[in-house]
């Protein structure tokens, strides 16, 4: 636990504003799937509890706030940040369980890019076969930097496949990365050269459409899908879906306020919020990803706040 308050409940350190440049130098990806997959085990174990974003708009403006209790850490948090035209701001807070002070405020952008990484770096070890060797990756912004990075982390990848519409974008992607991981990452022409034959596919855009076509899948793919945490927006289609033999979530609850990528299956009557999974009880080993090998799995990831207070909880014990 990461308790920071004396006996008589009055805080033995001063608060701890930790800022993005220290974000980035004290936090690497393996700190960060280490930490999240705490998270979920504790999850798992009913240590700690997730509430589900919700959003305040305004003229211009979203408020959107996120909250956990982390009892294995000894510390509950929230995340808040804004998104207006000008861009996001991004902020984690933590709080010592036995005083309820503040002990810790964090500028969390680039702590959001690496726990939504790890996230799907944990589920990759979960549902890949263990060969994989190679990932398809549709989207070549920010968040997909940190996607790549964490399934580098927890596979042994020979090489990458990258597709954005924009061709300048897709190629400064691949080298950019091919550079900071050592690993070969090729820009593809289509999104279907991006996902055919390949083990793991990852979406991480902001597309209101389906970026590929559930059809071009081969038996046992993993789908990680990040990009959509509206209903608006979607990232597989339909096929995807009806193909799929399991279907996990980062939160059931959470995702079926948020993720768009269902509503059409559901509306169409082939699927329920009941077929899904939820990523603890795997983690957990209350329940198996796979009846057969060659099930295709979708991991449909939002984003939670027990991530956030997890990677933010690591910050906080380093620099105590």
């Amino acid at each position: 636990m990461v308790h920071v308050s004396s006996a008589q409940g009055k805080s033995s350190m001063p608060l701890l504003y930790i800022t993005e440049d220290e974000v980035s130098r004290l936090l690497d990806m393996p700190m960060a799937v280490d930490a999240v997959e705490g998270a979920f085990r504790a999850l798992a174990e009913g240590k700690a509890h997730n509430v589900p974003r919700v959003r305040a708009k305004g003229q211009g403006i979203v408020l959107h706030s996120m909250c956990a209790a982390a009892d294995y850490l000894g510390l509950v948090g929230w995340k808040q940040y804004t998104t207006t035209r000008q861009g996001a701001c991004f902020h984690v807070g933590l709080y010592d369980q036995l005083s309820g002070e503040l002990v810790a405020l964090v500028e969390a952008d680039r702590l959001g890019q690496l726990r939504t990484g790890a996230v799907t770096g944990a589920a990759a070890k979960l549902f890949a076969r263990q060969a994989s060797d190679e990932v398809g990756l549709i989207g070549c912004g920010w968040q997909a930097e940190s996607q790549l990075a964490a399934v580098a982390t927890t596979m042994k990848l020979k090489r990458a496949f990258c597709h954005s519409r924009n061709k300048e974008h897709r190629e400064k992607f691949a080298e950019k990365m091919s550079d900071s991981l050592k690993l070969e990452v090729i820009p593809t022409e289509s999104a279907k050269e991006t996902v055919q034959s390949k083990p793991i596919v990852i979406t991480a855009t902001t597309s209101r459409e389906p970026v590929f076509d559930g059809n071009w899948l081969d038996p046992s793919t993993l789908i990680c899908a990040i990009g959509s945490n509206w209903l608006n927006k979607a990232e597989i289609d339909s096929t995807t879906i009806r193909r799929a033999g399991a279907i996990v979530c980062d939160s059931v609850e959470a995702c079926r306020n948020e993720a768009g990528d269902f509503v059409a299956s559901i509306e169409q009557g082939e699927f329920q919020w009941e077929e899904a999974m939820e990523l603890a009880d795997v983690v957990g080993e209350k329940s198996l990803p796979r009846s057969s090998d060659d099930d295709i799995v979708i991991f449909k990831s939002v984003g939670l706040a027990i991530e956030d207070v997890a990677l933010a909880a690591k910050l906080l014990e380093i620099r105590n």
